[in-house]
């Protein structure tokens, strides 16, 4: 087994399997794999019996935890960029591979090769850094915005189009981004384009860091832009017509994907993300999906029952039926009649009767009020309350 088959073969993923699995998962993806790709059950079909030697080959690795251990290693020190060599004869990292392989197949002793191996060395270590005057730092994501909004109680419930008006950082229009006024600006000789540079972590491991001199473009400007000062950026402002879901609640925080600033060299844009504050309404409140409302009847509607009409919020009234006895405080219930939901319903309209007791009483209402109190004079309403009480 070679070094570059090693670095370069995912055996975890050829099994099916986490990089953590434990070898009973192993032998048991192994197994099944096994059995579906066997030449015996697949004769003819090469692609079955490539396959195959595949499974096989993982297996071998990964079921001998010395030489899973090593193909670990492998690949987490050559995966990663890093490289060591502690002089052990023709051993990378301890690991006894053949650097040949790994680099490109080329022996020993050739002329014109970084470290006589062909060829291939200056190829891997090439695509490792990145590095050279032709380098072109990568597209870099647009920053994240955050607004705010206020909405009426009714556009809340209903959701609305609102304009926003932003203010962000996006490509400076008078050098077109990079920064020079005459659009030629140089490679950072820091880190020679990349934007990054590397530093040692030690074990022949590096660490990559933002440049500090290029502040992570790759380029610098040779006559800065008045505009945005060698930056390539610039303040932009815009306005944005921004829809609020219907249903949105107060102080909720919506992210709407790639409408933030403008990214870098073709990277995408940030998210926006809209803080929502939602004003009160005279008559109606909020309950998660349901409206609520408190309704005034009079003794009469309470103590007989009767139809009550009820107002909601998008239309007409709504007539609901008050049965006989309707204590104080009690709630009914209007199906369908209050805020939008993700799925397209609506909750409900939930409405709470508040018994209403007139500031004067005169005439023949008065009459009849000190009839009904004298025919239900042996009634006290507060017996059970002192009951209650003598018991606790």
């Amino acid at each position: 087994m070679s070094t570059k088959d090693f670095v370069e073969k995912d055996y975890y993923k050829v099994l099916g399997v986490p990089k953590d699995a434990t070898e009973a998962e192993i032998k048991k993806a192994y197994r099944k794999l096994a059995r579906e790709f066997h030449p015996d059950a697949n004769k003819g079909d090469a692609k079955a019996e490539e396959r195959f030697k595949e499974i096989s080959e993982a297996n071998d690795v990964l079921s001998d935890p010395k030489r899973r251990k090593e193909y670990d290693e492998a690949r987490t020190l050559f995966g990663s960029g890093g490289f060591r060599a502690p002089g052990g004869a023709g051993g990378a990292g301890g690991f006894g591979f053949d650097l040949g392989d790994l680099f490109g197949g080329g022996q020993p002793g050739g002329t014109g090769n970084a470290g006589g191996f062909g060829g291939g060395l200056g190829d891997v270590f090439g695509g490792l850094f990145n590095r050279g005057a032709g380098t072109r730092t990568q597209p870099r994501r647009g920053q994240d915005i955050e607004s705010e909004v206020t909405l009426s109680f009714t556009e809340a419930v209903d959701g609305a189009t609102v304009p926003l008006r932003m203010s962000s950082s996006a490509p400076c229009k008078a050098c077109a981004g990079t920064g020079d006024k005459n659009g030629t600006p140089r490679v950072c000789p820091t880190c020679v384009g990349t934007g990054q540079v590397s530093r040692g972590a030690g074990g022949g491991f590096s660490l990559t860091d933002p440049c500090m001199e290029c502040k992570g473009r790759g380029m610098i400007a040779q006559d800065p832009c008045d505009v945005c000062k060698g930056s390539g950026r610039a303040k932009s402002a815009r306005t944005m017509q921004v829809r609020i879901p219907a249903g949105v609640s107060d102080g909720q925080r919506i992210r709407l994907r790639g409408k933030g600033a403008p990214g870098e060299r073709g990277g995408p844009a940030g998210d926006l993300y809209v803080v929502v504050h939602v004003g009160t309404h005279a008559v109606f409140g909020r309950k998660g999906d349901n409206l609520t409302v408190t309704v005034p009847v009079s003794f009469p509607e309470a103590a007989l029952g009767g139809e009550i009409k009820v107002p909601t919020l998008h239309g007409p009234a709504v007539t609901l039926r008050l049965p006989p006895g309707t204590p104080n405080g009690r709630t009914l219930r209007a199906r369908g009649k209050g805020a939008a939901r993700k799925d397209g319903t609506r909750g409900d309209l939930l409405v709470t009767v508040e018994v209403a007791v007139p500031a004067t009483v005169d005439g023949e209402a008065l009459q009849a009020l000190e009839s009904y109190r004298k025919a239900t004079a042996g009634e006290d309403p507060r017996a059970e309350l002192f009951k209650a009480a003598k018991g606790a």
